[in-house]
């Protein structure tokens, strides 16, 4: 009983961590991974030495005490041997080419255009209520295992060890079925949530250009990377706008159905092919 009371806790934390999954989506960036900031370096969150401190010396690496190492120092100083490298082969001086353009930038805030767009707002609330719909379904369900639990102590008094068995494997194999069912479901939500999200970012990536094309730009850069710069370098409002005229609204696949599963349907953004006479 103690090992069955102690499954029937780990499903439950398990079922709360799919069903926990509806944390807000982190706009698409170019280039970029949902949740990267822009522009942040390699050990940018080291903390500084302390003035006037040297900064401390990498540990060095512990050798191998099976396989003593020939690059450690010897023993009465001595410097490490180490190997001769080839030397630099000389390169040959390359062909003179067209120097590239002069740089005419642009900065653009894309979480701001997303904010922004119609078609993203709709993603949110479509996705948002899916995600809750299927949190409060999980929470039933782990509040029926619960029950069904204490009813099966109250009544263990009066039932045989093969009742017992019985009743506890029912338990055991709703809760697999449950978990399964739970993590499908939240995948599909997370497939049709990133499905609407394509389409607004290849509409997205296709305005930047439009919009740089129209103003001469031929460099954008993410606001997140650019320490200064002046308003009449932002394009995220003409980007925006434009944006929203594209693309007002995605399509988005109905509840519990996967956007690989369903048939192919035309883009929201795609134009009505005309009539024949």
């Amino acid at each position: 009983m103690k090992r069955f009371l102690s499954a029937l806790a780990a499903a439950a934390m398990g079922l709360a961590v799919v069903a926990g999954s509806a944390a807000a989506q982190d706009y698409f960036i170019p280039g970029q991974r949902p949740g990267q900031p822009g522009g942040a370096q390699p050990g940018a969150g080291r903390p500084a030495p302390a003035p006037g401190r040297p900064a401390a010396a990498p540990a060095p690496a512990r050798p191998n005490s099976q396989a003593p190492s020939q690059l450690q120092q010897d023993a009465d100083g001595q410097a490490p041997i180490q190997a001769p490298m080839p030397p630099v082969p000389e390169l040959p001086a390359l062909p003179r080419s067209a120097a590239p353009p002069a740089a005419v930038i642009g900065i653009i805030g894309v979480p701001e255009v997303m904010r922004a767009s119609s078609a993203a707002q709709q993603v949110d609330k479509v996705i948002g209520e899916r995600r809750e719909k299927l949190n409060d379904e999980a929470q039933k369900e782990q509040q029926a295992w619960r029950d069904l639990q204490q009813a099966l102590a109250s009544q263990r008094a009066t039932l045989s060890p093969e009742q017992i068995r019985t009743r506890e494997k029912e338990l055991q194999d709703r809760i697999t079925n449950a978990q399964r069912s739970f993590q499908n479901r939240n995948r599909i939500v997370q497939e049709a949530a990133q499905y609407g999200l394509n389409q607004i970012q290849a509409s997205l990536i296709a305005v930047i250009r439009q919009v740089a094309e129209s103003r001469g730009i031929n460099l954008v850069l993410h606001r997140a990377q650019v320490a200064l710069n002046m308003n009449e370098f932002d394009i995220s409002d003409q980007v925006a706008e434009q944006l929203n005229r594209l693309i007002p609204t995605v399509v988005i696949p109905p509840e519990g159905v996967s956007p690989n599963a369903q048939p192919a349907t035309p883009s929201a953004a795609s134009p009505a092919a005309p009539k024949k006479p």
